[in-house]
């Protein structure tokens, strides 16, 4: 069988030396997503010839292979894998396959897979100029309530540094409790990642900033380099007193970010409809149709 590691912080030099250089714009390939979200998903590595390949187990049991990330030919990564599943007596899930990815297991395995989209967790990536600049008639609302918040509050945008942290967490704890987090499992689930996130933010090499109005919290947000062009943003909270603060993150930290970074993955939403309306009001430019491709059995 193929021998599997746990991703810990101390996998990040070998897993981001795929990622960033033949990585995908998934956020599910976000080092600090498969560290922070182990707890839920148990993800875990191997390397079969020049392929990087994710496992996850989910519920009941239920084993994902992100799809490899690598050069070379994919034929044999795929049969290893195909092999590793059965033995488990399941059958091969690829995730995250899309665009160029479908192609190749197409031309390679032709007519043997079943591709199958889910919505709720298609990417969304963004330009980050687009973010910072908010230019053109599209934007015009989002300028109009970045203009108000500015209007009304005196505020200060922050790196987030590591002194800044144990304020982050407190706040979050607030945020949970006025979204009734007990109650809701995804947010619990979340609060644990972030909670790791914070815990590990220097190790992780986290990158974020933060809003204070008055001298206090009134947002803040992290994340991780997908690739050397991508940035994921892998949390994001604001005061929903404070009308426009997260607009004004949003806008301030994309201002902030490296100009390296042509493009924000923003992540998916879920099929919650107002995060799915709130994301498509900032326009994505790609909109990332990612499939789970079920290999059909032929044995």
């Amino acid at each position: 069988m193929l021998h599997f590691c746990p991703i810990t912080p101390n996998d990040k030099e070998i897993i981001t030396s795929f990622t960033f250089t033949h990585g995908s714009r998934d956020c599910d390939l976000s080092f600090s997503n498969l560290c922070s979200w182990h707890f839920n998903n148990q993800s875990s590595y191997t390397v079969i010839d020049d392929y990087l390949v994710i496992r996850f187990r989910l519920k009941e049991n239920r084993t994902l292979y992100l799809m490899p990330t690598g050069t070379g030919d994919i034929i044999p990564v795929i049969k290893a894998l195909e092999e590793e599943a059965h033995k488990e007596n399941q059958p091969l899930l690829l995730q995250g396959v899309y665009g160029e990815m479908r192609e190749t297991l197409e031309k390679a395995f032709p007519n043997l897979f079943e591709y199958t989209p889910h919505r709720d967790y298609f990417d969304y990536i963004y330009l980050r100029r687009d973010l910072a600049e908010l230019k053109g008639k599209n934007y015009q609302p989002k300028r109009n309530h970045v203009n108000k918040f500015k209007k009304e509050y005196e505020y200060e945008y922050l790196p987030l540094t590591p002194d800044l942290l144990p304020a982050c967490l407190d706040f979050e704890s607030r945020w949970c409790r006025e979204h009734e987090s007990p109650q809701q499992e995804s947010l619990q689930n979340e609060r644990q990642a972030l909670t790791y996130a914070v815990g590990h933010y220097d190790e992780l090499g986290l990158y974020g900033g933060a809003i204070t109005v008055k001298g206090e919290m009134a947002a803040f947000t992290f994340g991780f380099p997908l690739t050397r062009d991508t940035f994921d943003i892998q949390f994001e909270k604001a005061n929903i007193r404070i009308d426009g603060a997260y607009s004004i993150i949003n806008q301030e930290f994309a201002r902030h970010l490296p100009e390296q970074y042509t493009y924000v993955n923003r992540e998916e939403d879920l099929g919650l409809p107002g995060l799915r309306q709130a994301k498509l009001s900032y326009h994505p430019a790609i909109l990332l149709k990612k499939c789970i491709a079920t290999k059909i059995t032929t044995r």
